[in-house]
């Protein structure tokens, strides 16, 4: 049995300054997005379409934007609708909490749309571009959630069973290692080894979304569910359950994309 930390949330102090983990693993988030942008866009088929970096950080400045209100107003409805329409005014309030992944995916999506209507090119070609470059980042996102020590997992008796002392002293799966290895790491270097050569349009997306859903369906059993909603119909989570459609979507881009490949 392990014993959770309990990190700072702060990462640095300085005076009344502080950075926190969560806001850093964002920035090494952001960072790396960059840096594994610019191999991609340096390819042949990239330089070919006449991709820049400049491309590159738009995209970035795009996407953020899609994370953080596509992440927030995702929660409001997904997870508290009620609450947040008897307080809208907290909707605001992020500080206090409550992202969810797959309104941020929407967010993304949305802000990919824009972009590639910008640049008078197709969807795809674009999300083809940025779906090796997201695991890695939610890598950095589970990373800070173990380090606040939120989004514990469910109660288990294995070794490395985690105690979470400011949830209580029952040992859980440290869940949020799980899903920074599977959603993030693994994910990660199979669509990056997937997609160094070229594809039909669209199977690169496809297999993000194929695999995201995967990895995220299983590693939920180990996850405590939300207090406020529990496990819902099929003894699923909400997580598990907003993970079906891209399971199924990641398998018809995979499956019927003829589209040859850039």
């Amino acid at each position: 049995m392990l014993i959770h930390p309990q990190f700072d949330p702060a990462a640095i102090r300085i005076g009344s300054f502080a950075i926190h983990w969560y806001g850093l693993m964002y920035l090494m988030a952001f960072a790396q997005f960059l840096l594994l942008g610019r191999i991609r866009i340096r390819t042949p088929r990239y330089q070919n379409l006449g991709w820049t970096f400049k491309d590159l950080e738009d995209l970035l400045f795009a996407g953020v934007l899609g994370v953080v209100l596509g992440g927030r107003i995702g929660y409001t409805l997904f997870y508290m609708p009620d609450y947040y329409l008897s307080h809208p005014l907290s909707i605001f309030k992020i500080w206090e909490g409550g992202m969810s992944f797959h309104g941020g995916l929407l967010g993304v999506l949305l802000a990919l749309y824009w972009f590639a209507k910008k640049r008078h090119t197709t969807f795809l070609v674009v999300s083809d571009l940025v779906a090796p470059l997201v695991p890695f980042g939610l890598a950095f996102g589970r990373l800070g959630n173990f380090i606040n020590g939120e989004l514990w997992g469910r109660p288990t008796d294995l070794p490395w069973a985690t105690v979470f002392p400011l949830v209580d002293s029952i040992p859980r799966h440290p869940s949020q290692i799980y899903q920074m290895l599977a959603e993030g790491i693994l994910l990660g270097i199979i669509l990056w080894i997937y997609s160094s050569k070229p594809r039909h349009l669209g199977r690169v997306s496809g297999l993000f979304l194929l695999g995201y859903g995967v990895c995220r369906f299983l590693t939920e059993y180990a996850r405590e569910p939300d207090a406020f909603l529990g496990l819902l119909g099929l003894g699923l989570s909400m997580g598990q359950w907003l993970c079906v459609p891209m399971i199924l979507l990641g398998i018809y881009l995979m499956t019927f994309s003829k589209t040859k490949a850039i």
